[in-house]
């Protein structure tokens, strides 16, 4: 038996490992090419003191002054006598490069292209090298725009299922994928993609959930839901607003109809900024924000969509003294 341990470097880079359970997670990280930085191996130094956001370990032998019983009740570990009982997330305080990691990169075709709406598409690469792809639901991967040596980030918008992963792209007038995308992608065409990256992703779920989602910032949503169904469904509440500006620019909402039925626990709106909408709800997120979604701030909030959006949705949590349990946000801009 293995277990896979992620580590997410201070630059966003995350890189997993397996790790047997007579080994300690330096070793085991050591073992594949990373140098977690350490100076004793004795749990005497605190050089490799990390933060485990989740998973389940024992910590081993170690003195007060690297880690003190504070700091083991909040989370820290020592990697160098910590050895894991189940899949774990570290955050190590240092660089990838640091800890000599090399940007991995995937080769991969696209399988389908597909133009959701005026506002996005859909992308889908196949490929065996995407087979050992891992990241954590909700980062993201830089894409080769094919014949440029360009790259644009996108977050993944599911899972990794017999070699295949999607995107959920938005379409920006003048960009350089979406100009790809719409004019010249086909299915078989090559495409490279690099990471994971990121520190926007899925955490334990421990109490209720908000998730915000503003056009495409739906995506890293969609790979969290794949990841909780595969998971086994969620004993918390998890309610999604998703917020965009025309009636046209809601997508996937097949897909959410789908989680709503195998995640009980699971629910999901959409609102529309267009006065005009067919959809009941009209305007901006932040106005269906209700009191019993924010939980007294016994809440853990993920939001994902552009920056003023982003900026709406920390004064409204500011205005209304709202200090949620963790709030995780990815903002995104449109690069032509």
């Amino acid at each position: 038996m293995t277990y896979t341990v992620a580590l997410n470097f201070e630059d966003g880079v995350t890189r997993f490992v397996t790790c047997k359970p007579t080994e300690t997670v330096v070793d085991a990280a050591y073992r594949q090419g990373i140098n977690i930085p350490i100076d004793c191996r004795d749990g005497a130094c605190g050089a490799c003191k990390c933060f485990a956001e989740s998973g389940e370990y024992e910590l081993g032998d170690y003195v007060d002054d690297a880690l003190s019983s504070t700091e083991a009740a909040e989370g820290f570990v020592l990697t160098c006598q910590m050895r894991p009982r189940s899949d774990c997330v570290l955050r190590i305080p240092a660089s990838a490069s640091v800890c000599n990691i090399r940007q991995a990169s995937y080769l991969a075709r696209i399988e389908d292209v597909k133009r959701l709406s005026e506002s996005s598409f859909s992308l889908v690469l196949q490929g065996e090298a995407l087979a050992k792809l891992g990241f954590l639901p909700g980062q993201y991967a830089n894409i080769e725009v094919p014949e440029t040596g360009l790259q644009r980030a996108y977050s993944f918008s599911s899972g990794v299922s017999n070699g295949q992963v999607s995107f959920l792209i938005r379409n920006v007038p003048g960009g350089l994928m979406s100009r790809y995308l719409k004019d010249r992608a086909r299915p078989g065409d090559a495409i490279t993609l690099n990471g994971p990256f990121g520190s926007f992703y899925l955490r334990d779920i421990q109490r209720p959930v908000l998730m915000l989602a503003g056009g495409t910032g739906l995506a890293p949503f969609l790979a969290m839901l794949d990841k909780i169904v595969a998971s086994g469904g969620s004993p918390q509440p998890i309610h999604l607003l998703y917020g965009v500006n025309s009636d046209a620019d809601l997508v996937e909402t097949e897909r959410l109809n789908e989680f709503s039925r195998l995640l009980p626990n699971f629910s999901f709106a959409a609102c529309v900024v267009d006065a005009s909408s067919t959809q009941p709800r009209k305007g901006y997120v932040t106005q269906h924000i209700e009191a019993s979604q924010l939980n007294d701030g016994e809440v853990d909030i993920y939001l994902c969509g552009p920056p003023p959006m982003v900026e709406a949705v920390t004064q409204f949590l500011r205005d209304r003294n709202i200090q949620a349990a963790s709030f995780h946000y990815e903002k995104f801009a449109a690069s032509a």
